[in-house]
């Protein structure tokens, strides 16, 4: 089975509109889970996983075709850009916005399985096990929505992002909520959406130990293990997903 790497939306961000924020004026930010820790954990976890990801691999392969693995720039620590890695889940046609929602015509049947049950981000522990992420933090943004200028922005920044976090809890429903909106959805998520989940970042970057990252990462188990009907989340219930 190859593993050869699609971009599929990436393809038309500007990544040079990215440039590093300077770490010597980087707002700092509470320690979580240690580095160590992440990189036995993802170790691991990669081990163990490494069947349940090439037979999914397969199964894209077999499906839609190939690459199976989808690779798109996002911004990580300080401004730097990294390849995030996933299982690909949509056709790969690069058009199309960079926000999804849950009707985009460009997910694949099997891609909506792979989403709703999360096996997609197995790949992400390699992005872990290399340094660009933590199992704990702010998910990663692609370089087209985000503001190096913006003081919040360069808090957020300061952590290395994660593969989940208390707002992507409170948000697994975040497809479908898009899915709801009427209109451009892509200037619902710049106006309304993502405002509300940078204040939710920051809260939970306020109050953050290795201790509630832990218990972020067990509830995030939790919910993939015995996943329960989502229900539809407010924006001010998204902007406090990170209050303690």
């Amino acid at each position: 089975m190859s593993l050869a790497l699609s971009s599929e939306s990436a393809d038309g961000m500007r990544a040079e509109d990215v440039r590093e924020v300077p770490s010597a004026r980087a707002p700092e930010v509470r320690s979580g889970l240690p580095r160590s820790v992440d990189a036995v954990l993802a170790f691991l976890g990669l081990i163990s996983m490494t069947p349940l990801i090439a037979l999914s691999g397969l199964a894209v392969a077999v499906s839609s075709g190939r690459p199976v693995i989808f690779r798109q720039r996002r911004v990580g620590r300080h401004g730097r850009l990294f390849d995030l890695y996933k299982l690909r889940t949509m056709k790969t046609s690069s058009a199309g916005p960079q926000i999804t929602s849950g009707n985009d015509a460009r997910i694949t049947r099997l891609g909506r399985f792979l989403r709703h049950t999360k096996l997609d981000e197995l790949p992400t522990l390699w992005n872990v096990l290399r340094g660009d992420m933590s199992l704990v933090g702010p998910r990663p943004e692609v370089p087209r929505f985000v503001n190096l200028t913006d003081p919040i922005w360069q808090k957020v920044l300061s952590a290395r992002p994660g593969i989940t976090d208390p707002v992507t809890l409170v948000l697994r429903s975040e497809a479908e909520l898009l899915a709801g909106i009427e209109g451009d959805t892509e200037q619902y998520y710049v106006r309304e959406l993502q405002p509300a989940k940078l204040k939710g970042y920051v809260a939970y970057l306020d109050a953050r130990t290795w201790r509630s990252d832990l218990g972020v990462l067990l509830r995030t188990i939790g919910a993939v293990v015995k996943p329960r009907q989502t229900n539809q989340v407010s924006i001010d219930e998204v902007g406090k997903a990170g209050e303690p």
